[in-house]
């Protein structure tokens, strides 16, 4: 098997290989998943939905108390990375920790976020995803709902749930019992020929792939119970990577529908 290519880096302000960048161990961003990111989706060399991506990471930055990254320091650096590593199809995730700070809980006064910009290239295949239901309930009510944050371990429980069980992602629900998302996308369900993804307020992230399509009026906010979800006339997932057609949940079929799937994708495009 041949080893992935590593891609350089760009780490606060600077265009590095892969292997000669590190993060501080004092870093709070590694110690306590103090921070937030984004994942954007790259192709034809251009960045999908940019301002949308850092208008969710300024907002995620001000519910933390965490200054935000300069939108002109980030598109540059956007630019030199993506020359850098000669990318046309693919991704970049940029991480903004809180940076060093002493030990505990309390940050500095004043802090230096470490910024961190990284490519991928390609991007996953879209194939069928079969669903479970996760074992633990979304806490819609937490901030960690609402923002990208560094702080994942629900999600990924979640995921590594559905993989022990034979599936490929998890349904999380909240604790009222209905549909929040997925471990790491938007839920979009067909019911009475309406595209509907379950609200903000039932613990849905507020994902950038899905604002386009509620704003596009392609897709709708609408609560989804379980006992709902099982009369879907279809189901599909997505994020900003990628949009995917839900074949199982729970081990029962759903419909298949590729035209609906086809609207999703050029949707997302915007």
């Amino acid at each position: 098997m041949t080893a992935p290519v590593s891609l350089p880096i760009w780490l606060n302000g600077r265009i590095l290989p892969a292997g000669g960048a590190y993060v501080n161990t004092a870093d709070r961003g590694f110690l306590l998943g103090d921070g937030v990111f984004e994942t954007m989706r790259v192709a034809g060399g251009q960045v999908w939905h940019f301002d949308r991506h850092m208008n969710r990471l300024a907002q995620g930055a001000a519910a933390i108390m965490l200054p935000p990254p300069d939108r002109i320091v980030i598109t540059a650096a956007i630019a030199a990375l993506l020359d850098a590593c000669g990318l046309e199809t693919g991704s970049l995730r940029l991480t903004c920790t809180r940076g060093v700070g002493p030990r505990g809980l309390l940050p500095p006064g004043q802090v230096t976020p470490t910024l961190l910009l990284t490519a991928a290239s390609g991007l996953p295949p879209a194939t069928p995803v079969r669903l479970v239901t996760a074992s633990h309930r979304r806490d819609a009510d937490s901030i960690l709902s609402r923002i990208k944050s560094l702080n994942y371990l629900p999600s990924i429980l979640a995921r590594m749930e559905a993989a022990a069980r034979g599936a490929d992602d998890a349904v999380l629900l909240n604790h009222a019992g209905f549909v929040a998302e997925t471990s790491a996308s938007t839920l979009v369900a067909c019911l009475d020929g309406q595209l509907v993804t379950p609200p903000l307020s039932d613990g849905a992230l507020p994902g950038t792939a899905r604002g386009v399509l509620v704003d596009a009026g392609i897709v709708r906010e609408g609560r989804i119970s379980p006992a709902l979800l099982g009369t879907a006339e279809a189901a599909f997932t997505l994020n900003s990577l990628s949009v995917r057609e839900a074949v199982a949940w729970d081990g029962v079929a759903f419909p298949r529908r590729s035209d609906l799937l086809a609207t999703l994708q050029a949707g997302c495009q915007g």
